[in-house]
């Protein structure tokens, strides 16, 4: 078997799975699962582009994916204007104080000279720390005593949501800017660490800042790219043609809408695993393999591998951030307590392991394959188990074990799986070239 037709094999089994359930279980479910599967290809390509092309070790991945879903808020959702008139151009005083504290800090530091220019150094810190502090807390207490049950919050620009998608890669990668110039220095571990910690803190200031997201309060109607199902069902036009199909109005229409959101995640996979193919292909994708393999090689040939580390951590961050803001769309919400950094980071690295990592077609397809396992296995461990236990009397120990532990048929088969690649194809289903 040619490997053309091994990878075409792999992409139409991972295909039927998604088609039988549609057959089986519903094509509700399976489009849900075909969504979802899209925008986790985009975030195990955009981990391959760090990792299989430069071996760049990130596990903050959830604190990217969460600014391009705080951007979705940001530039979609309508502004909350007792909110702006109460503190909103005070909030951004505070923080162009904050800013201006840091630069002048840094400023002090470079002009001025001997034990003078700690304390100059100190005196800048500490007096704008408490400047900045009494401008942005008083605005911000201003701005989420409006209305809290319902807003509490500054709101947005109230502009198109497919605005905010490349919006999020924009916001994803300025932080990626800054953590680089910071941590890139770092040997692999200290990375993983450095990334982990500022995914953390994004996460923590996205529950936390209610003025800037509502915290987990969360943001809820943000706008569609697509149409609602309720102004479909009252189209007569599209209930006549949803009868055409055989389909009562409420199924056809949650069944368009879910397709639409597909069509639109497909584009952008489809654009972006373009893109990054023919970075693969070009003499800086060669350059980037070249720096991954031997970094001391690369940079006795007079390769700048900070700077090649830097442009490619902001590149692959750039990219969740796009699918952040893709599946924060998708939920109609920005809900900042569901971003798990171990738990969706390790599910990232997994598609990108057991797919191939270094192979933009074997990301896509772990994309795909795990998040439909990840989907499927519980309620899959969940019949099993009943069956299993079917002989066994109501109450006996061992039935209600069996039962409970089905819960965590998701993580142990995440394991299994990845136990199995490794073992049997350790560079993954589609190994780089």
């Amino acid at each position: 078997m040619t490997v053309n037709i091994r990878n075409i094999a792999l992409f139409s089994i991972v295909g039927l799975l998604i088609v039988g359930t549609g057959l089986v279980q519903g094509w509700n479910s399976a489009l849900l699962i075909l969504n979802m599967g899209l925008i986790s290809a985009i975030m195990a390509l955009g981990v391959n582009l760090q990792w299989g092309f430069a071996g760049l070790f990130n596990i903050g991945v959830m604190g990217f994916v969460a600014l391009g879903g705080l951007a979705s808020v940001l530039i979609s959702m309508p502004p909350t204007g007792e909110a702006w008139s109460g503190g909103g151009l005070r909030v951004l005083l505070g923080l162009a104080l904050g800013a201006g504290t840091i630069a002048a800090a840094i400023l002090t530091q470079k002009r001025m000279q001997g034990r003078a220019r700690n304390w100059a150094t100190l005196a800048v810190l500490v007096g704008g720390f408490f400047l900045f502090r009494f401008v942005f807390d008083s605005a911000v207490g201003a701005i989420e005593s409006v209305d809290p049950a319902s807003t509490g919050y500054l709101g947005g620009l109230n502009l198109p949501v497919l605005i905010a998608w490349p919006v999020g890669g924009l916001f994803a990668a300025g932080a990626a800017w800054v953590i680089g110039k910071t941590a890139l220095g770092l040997r692999s571990d200290y990375l993983a660490i450095a990334t982990l910690g500022i995914a953390e803190i994004i996460i923590a200031v996205l529950k936390n800042e209610d003025w800037l997201s509502r915290g987990v309060k969360n943001v809820i109607g943000i706008p569609r790219p697509v149409p609602y199902e309720v102004d479909l069902q009252q189209d007569a036009g599209f209930i006549e043609r949803a009868a055409s199909f055989g389909l009562d109005p409420t199924t056809a229409s949650t069944l368009y809408v879910k397709f639409l959101y597909g069509i639109l995640f497909a584009i952008v996979l489809i654009i972006l695993l373009w893109l990054a193919q023919k970075a693969l292909n070009s003499p800086w994708g060669r350059m980037m393999r070249a720096i991954r393999d031997n970094e001391t090689a690369a940079e006795a040939m007079g390769k700048d591998v900070t700077a090649r580390h830097l442009q490619i951590f902001i590149l692959g961050s750039a990219i969740c951030g796009i699918a952040g803001a893709m599946m924060t769309t998708l939920d109609g919400q920005l809900t900042p307590g569901t971003y798990q950094p171990l738990r969706f980071t390790f599910l990232v690295w997994v598609m990108v392991i057991v797919g191939g990592s270094g192979n933009n077609f074997g990301a896509v397809l772990g994309g795909f394959l795990i998040w439909f396992l990840w989907i499927q296995v519980e309620p899959a461990g969940r019949a099993l188990m009943d069956l299993v236990t079917s002989g066994m009397s109501d109450g006996y120990w061992l039935k209600d074990h069996l039962q409970a532990s089905a819960a965590h048929m998701r993580l142990l088969t995440m394991g299994v799986v990845l136990l199995l690649v490794l073992r049997f194809s350790p560079r993954g289903l589609i190994p780089e070239k």
